[in-house]
């Protein structure tokens, strides 16, 4: 599995790149952060990767960070989403925007995007709205309740910011912490905390 890309940037089209490594031209279907941060330095790009096995070919896609390529795997593990679908939904809107329409069930906001109709938007939010639960997410950290209850509140805002990063596969802990430093570089409202929050994770 390729996970991981990085060289050269030989030539890009509306909808790939090619990059080269090693003497090797991959072939990457890139999401629009991707994008954006291979035309601020065309002579190398470093992408996180998904390879799409069919039998048919191979499929490359490419994404900025972990965290991006993590709304991708949510998005396609939704039925009937598919990766071009995903990936055309990480080209109209930024992963972090993605994330609060599914923590707000901003159906709306999701569906705004190219290609991707209302139905396909409210089975997105239906199927990953609230995915991992606090209690699942302690469990598998091998925490115990007691400490949750002891944990400092949380407002309602700062709640589904954190349950919009768990459900990307963040841990919560990572999570609250992200939130926290996100306030301190000045967040504020759902969307704002999600897209500070995930920068700095």
């Amino acid at each position: 599995m390729i996970a991981y890309l990085k060289g050269k940037v030989l030539a890009m089209t509306a909808e790939s790149a090619i990059i080269e490594n090693n003497g090797v031209g991959y072939e990457v279907f890139c999401s629009g952060a991707a994008f954006a941060a291979m035309q601020n330095d065309r002579r190398e790009a470093e992408v996180y990767t998904y390879l799409q096995v069919k039998e048919d070919g191979l499929t490359l896609y490419g994404f900025e960070s972990l965290a991006e390529k993590q709304v991708f795997l949510d998005l396609i593990s939704v039925s009937g989403v598919g990766p071009k679908l995903a990936i055309g939904v990480l080209t109209g809107m930024r992963a972090a925007d993605v994330a609060a329409c599914i923590a707000s069930a901003d159906v709306k906001r999701l569906s705004s995007v190219k290609g991707l109709g209302k139905r396909t938007a409210e089975k997105i939010v239906l199927e990953l709205h609230g995915k991992v639960s606090a209690e699942e997410l302690l469990a598998a950290n091998g925490e115990n309740a007691s400490k949750a209850q002891k944990a400092a509140p949380m407002s309602e805002i700062d709640e589904e910011a954190i349950s919009a990063l768990v459900g990307l596969g963040f841990t919560r802990n990572e999570c609250v912490n992200a939130v926290k430093r996100a306030h301190e570089k000045g967040a504020s409202g759902l969307e704002d905390i999600i897209r500070t929050a995930l920068s700095g994770m």
